[in-house]
Formats: C-alpha cells, structure tokens, sequence
C-alpha cells in the first residue's frame, strides 16, 4: 500500500467498461494497484448480492495494474490475462468494494499476482490469482 497520490499524468483515460460500471484506479505504485466501486444495483445478481462477475473482474483489473506499473508518463505497459483463480469467500457488509493487487513475481515476458477484495469494514469477499503476460515491451503513448 502507498500513501502518495496517484501521478494524474500517469493514469490512462478510461475504458467504455470502466465508465459504465464507474469503477476507479485510487492507488497505483511498483508492483501495487487499488481499484474501488461503489455498490448499486445494477451490480447485483437475481438474489439482491454481488454479481460474482464483478469481483472477478476487479480482481483482474487490480492484479493488472498492479503489473503494468512504470512510473513514467511517457512509457505505458500492457498485459494480457493468462489465467485467472478466483475463491469466494464472504459476502460484503460495507457500500464500496475494494480490490488490492499485488504482483508477486514473474520475469520478462509473464508476471504472477494476487489480489483480494474488501469493502471498508474490511470483510475480506474474495480473493484471485493469476498469470499475465507483458504486451511486447512498453507502448510509447
């Protein structure tokens, strides 16, 4: 975890599916990413609980950044999910669901992380692992 803010002139704009579900990158260092939602409806399944989709996809998202971190605005990277594990664990108590990634190894080519999702009780929901693998070097943006 880090206690700096993020370097706005390193953040990307936005994808479509981002903007829709409104979900945001609110830390982003070596090797660490969180990646916060507020709960609404939409996000919900036929029972009223979170769609498992949606933990699924911030876990992948948060051990994503996580990876792809360079820390200079003139040089972005990229990754592709491998493979991906995701346990379920509890249900969330809180309003907003917070996933932490951390890259926990990996070489030049593919990288390994891990990351879990809480709200802001700290109800640990569920947690992944995965295998990525770095897009052909950094993308000049």
């Amino acid at each position: 975890m880090t206690d700096a803010p993020i370097d706005p002139s390193l953040l990307e704009a936005p994808s479509g599916l981002q903007i829709h579900l409104g979900y945001k990158l609110t830390e982003w260092s070596r090797d660490y990413a969180r990646v916060e939602l507020d709960f609404a409806p939409q996000l919900h399944n036929r029972q009223g609980l979170l769609h498992g989709g949606v933990h699924a996809l911030m876990l992948d998202t948060a051990m994503g950044y996580a990876g792809c971190y360079t820390g200079d605005k003139g040089s972005k990277q990229d990754a592709l999910t491998l493979s991906i594990t995701v346990n379920y664990l509890a249900q969330l108590q809180g309003t907003r669901i917070i996933a932490t990634g951390r890259r926990t190894g990996g070489g030049r080519k593919t990288y390994f992380a891990e990351a879990q999702i809480t709200d802001e009780t700290g109800v640990v929901a569920a947690t992944a692992s995965g295998v990525f693998r770095y897009r052909s070097g950094p993308l000049t943006v």
